[in-house]
C-alpha cells in the first residue's frame, strides 16, 4: 500500500484540481499573486502526504502531517481573501472538502501519535 491507496491522499488531490478550476476565474494580474499562492499551498497538501507516507517512521509522517494541515489552513484564508475580494462568489464546496480533509488529518494525526515510539524523559 502506497500513499495512493489512502482516501486522505485521493481527496487532496482532488482538491487540488478544484483550486486550480476556482482560480482560473480570477482576474489576470493576480496570476502571481493570490491565485499563484493558493495553487501553491493546495500542492503542498498532497505532496506532503506522499513524502510523509515516505518515510520510515510514524514521528517523520505526522511532521508532513502537520505541514499539510499548515497548508491546507493558509489555502482556506486564501480562499476568504478570495471571496472579500469578490473574485469569486461561492466557496462551499471547497470549504466542505477542507473541513473532510481536516477531520482525516486530525484522525491520522492521533492515530500516528499512538504509533509513535514515546520519548525518553517526557
Amino acid at each position: 500500500m502506497t500513499h495512493k491507496d489512502t482516501d486522505l491522499w485521493k481527496l487532496s488531490m482532488e482538491f487540488v484540481t478544484e483550486i486550480y478550476t476556482i482560480t482560473k476565474i480570477f482576474p489576470s494580474e493576480e496570476k502571481f499573486g493570490l491565485s499563484s499562492q493558493m495553487r501553491r499551498a493546495a500542492v503542498s497538501i498532497p505532496s506532503n502526504i506522499a513524502e510523509g507516507a515516505a518515510r520510515r517512521n510514524a514521528r517523520e509522517m505526522m511532521q508532513f502531517v502537520y505541514i499539510s494541515l499548515g497548508s491546507l489552513a493558509e489555502v482556506e484564508t486564501q480562499l476568504e481573501i478570495a471571496m472579500n475580494l469578490n473574485f469569486i462568489k461561492d466557496c462551499e464546496e471547497a470549504n466542505r472538502k477542507i473541513q473532510r480533509i481536516r477531520c482525516m488529518m486530525v484522525n491520522l494525526i492521533k492515530y500516528l501519535k499512538n504509533k509513535a515510539p514515546k520519548s525518553k524523559g517526557g
